[in-house]
């Protein structure tokens, strides 16, 4: 991955910051066929544009049939970076969602995924039915609108950024142009 990459490459550390991507969508989920023909937009260049995007970052992906909310997930990936290993959470939550299609939105769902990357299930059923982390991702998404942030993912780096999938050069520019040093 080429955020992966840049780690390895400059020295630089690199922080989650969660976006209100399509906050009104219900938790049910809605078919992505739904919300294309709201957009004008046509579903199947759509899912060919996204595989490209994820093939050429060798990501797992499959057609995706609904979106789905991701307020909770977004909470409950706020806690696991407060746990030992709670990094993992955040690859598990992208396969359940990305290639699994499991719904993201769903508190049941979402301990099963806590639980398969190793978290303490309970707590995390306490975790999202309490909203402890709540005010963490309100606090992203205040952050992300004072950025001006429109789209994910967005690189921001010493008050400098690029929008959308951007190629591996494009993030070299912005970590030189933000002063990281390069390792060994």
């Amino acid at each position: 991955m080429r955020v992966e990459k840049l780690r390895q490459a400059f020295a630089i550390e690199t922080r989650l910051v969660h976006f209100p991507l399509h906050p009104e969508t219900p938790v049910e989920g809605q078919a992505l066929a739904e919300v294309y023909a709201r957009r004008n937009l046509d579903p199947e260049a759509m899912h060919q544009r996204m595989k490209r995007l994820m093939d050429a970052e060798g990501l797992p992906n499959r057609r995706r049939t609904h979106t789905y909310n991701s307020r909770l997930a977004q909470e409950l990936g706020k806690w696991a970076d407060t746990q030992p290993g709670g990094a993992a959470i955040h690859d598990a939550l992208y396969r359940a969602y990305f290639v699994d299609g499991r719904n993201i939105g769903d508190a049941e769902v979402l301990v099963d995924i806590a639980r398969a990357a190793g978290l303490p299930g309970a707590e995390a059923e306490r975790v999202i039915a309490e909203r402890r982390f709540a005010a963490a991702v309100d606090a992203d998404w205040a952050k992300s609108q004072a950025y001006g942030i429109t789209g994910v993912p967005t690189f921001v780096a010493a008050g400098y950024g690029v929008v959308g999938a951007q190629p591996y050069e494009v993030l070299v520019q912005l970590v030189t142009r933000a002063g990281a040093a390069r390792r060994g």
